[in-house]
């Protein structure tokens, strides 16, 4: 199992970003998928979890309205579409499929 993440970057408050994270090894399209974040000493966070299908999603109280998760099952691709984000929301994004995680991705909102 490979999970690798991309997007990640430095946007200021207010701004959008776009994770992706590229799933091998096995069939991607009938597992759930979920993001997590974890900031600096803090621990890690569930963000945002989509259904095998993307029929259902749900997602952390702190970032519901501003982030949305999808995932294409043709390209073994989940994504996490993140508008208005916020100087909290700076953290290493990952993610995940049961006991398997990818390497991260950082984001950092700053001005």
């Amino acid at each position: 199992v490979q999970l690798v993440e991309s997007g990640g970057g430095l946007v200021q408050p207010g701004g959008s970003l776009r994770l992706s994270c590229a799933a091998s090894g096995f069939t991607f399209s009938t597992a759930a998928m979920r993001w997590y974040r974890q900031a600096p000493g803090k621990a890690r966070e569930l963000v945002a979890t989509i259904s095998s299908v993307g029929g259902s999603t749900n997602y952390a109280d702190s970032v519901k309205g501003r982030f949305t998760v999808s995932r294409d099952n043709g390209k073994n691709t989940v994504y996490l579409q993140m508008n208005s984000l916020k100087p909290e929301d700076t953290a290493v994004y990952y993610c995940n499929r049961a006991n398997y995680w990818g390497q991260g991705t950082q984001v950092t909102v700053s001005s």
